[in-house]
């Protein structure tokens, strides 16, 4: 998902304007009031909204990978170079971690408990397989 990091005024019309876009209706969103933000998904976009300062800490990372078993991907991204900054940890929608890639990049990769039928790709179940 590419990352649209927002203020907080700007959220809820933001979201609004890119369902209408794309004529989708938000696949997620919620509140993350551990951290002072808000998140919404609509299509391949996830919107995080905050103020300058909530948002800081997340600003620096570049997009976000959904992918169906965290823990596969934990133990096979530094086989590739990789960097695992922040392990697996529970988050509202699921479990997230933080890695680097060899160019750099930023990533979290995420895992969510309760899926939209739109984020489950028809080759899912080759992921853990591929990478043990």
């Amino acid at each position: 998902m590419v990352r649209r990091y927002v203020e907080l005024e700007q959220f809820d019309e933001t979201v609004a304007f890119h369902e209408a876009l794309i004529g989708q209706k938000a696949r997620l969103r919620f509140n993350y009031p551990e951290y002072d933000l808000k998140l919404a998904q609509v299509a391949s976009i996830l919107f995080i909204a905050g103020t300058e300062k909530s948002l800081q800490p997340f600003t620096a990372t570049h997009m976000t990978f959904l992918v169906d078993d965290i823990e596969a991907y934990a133990r096979h991204l530094p086989t590739i170079d990789c960097t695992v900054l922040e392990a697996p940890k529970p988050v509202p929608t699921g479990w997230n971690m933080l890695v680097q890639h060899p160019d750099s990049t930023l990533i979290e990769y995420v895992t969510h408990h309760d899926k939209h039928p739109a984020d489950v790709l028809p080759e899912a179940n080759c992921y853990e397989s591929r990478f043990d």
